[in-house]
């Protein structure tokens, strides 16, 4: 076989060809350099609530300036009235004062911690308002009903005694004496047979007399 001889220009030689380790050579991918939280900037309240518990006031005094506002909003969302709203935040803070030892970190921030006192006190005052007006609402019935009855109960009475009083019209005059003096009077039979200067068996059947007139009169039954 003729040999064929390729002249090249100057400068233009073919590259030589790429070996199998070059052309599998693995490319690494670049660094990635990741953020590292430092925990001792995860919650900015977490230093001032450990003065707290230590009973720094001053701290105490920054962590109201903080957190009052979120307190009182809490409030009044959930009381709706301002002067209540005011006084239930200042008992969350005294609430927060006392127990701030018992704050754990690890279980939320002192912002949720707050928050959820907060909360939980402004419920408790709006039941305790609803049954302090259920009660007083009880009561005004409950004196209506009491009210109501009474003036029943003494009209009732009025028109018993008026009837008594006109069936005590139509006894004998030693009949409605007897009677009244026993049953108005208080005195026993005898003591009425004294007073009238008649026997006690005469007054029993004057009485006895009386009271059968007068339950016909009344219109009772036995």
């Amino acid at each position: 076989m003729a040999r064929v001889i390729v002249n090249f220009p100057a400068g233009r030689r073919p590259k030589r060809a790429e070996s199998n380790r070059e052309r599998l050579q693995v490319v690494k991918p670049p660094r990635v350099l990741r953020a590292v939280d430092s925990p001792d900037r995860g919650d900015p309240l977490a230093e001032v609530m450990a003065k707290c518990s230590q009973g720094d006031q001053g701290a105490f005094v920054r962590l109201y300036d903080e957190l009052s506002p979120l307190v009182y909003g809490i409030c009044r969302k959930v009381i709706r009235d301002p002067a209540q709203s005011e006084e239930v935040t200042q008992e969350v803070f005294t609430e927060i004062w006392r127990l701030a030892p018992r704050f754990e970190q690890g279980r939320g921030s002192v912002k949720s911690w707050v928050a959820t006192i907060a909360h939980r006190r402004a419920v408790d005052r709006v039941r305790s308002e609803q049954s302090a007006r259920d009660r007083e609402q009880r009561d005004a019935v409950k004196l209506v009903v009491d009210v109501s009855s009474g003036v029943e109960n003494e009209v009732e009475d009025d028109l018993e005694r008026q009837r008594v009083r006109v069936a005590l019209e139509l006894l004998t005059d030693v009949q409605r004496k007897a009677i009244e003096l026993a049953y108005y009077g208080g005195y026993t039979y005898r003591e009425v047979a004294v007073l009238l200067e008649v026997p006690e068996g005469t007054i029993k059947t004057r009485i006895r007399d009386g009271l059968v007139r007068l339950r016909d009169e009344m219109g009772v039954t036995e």
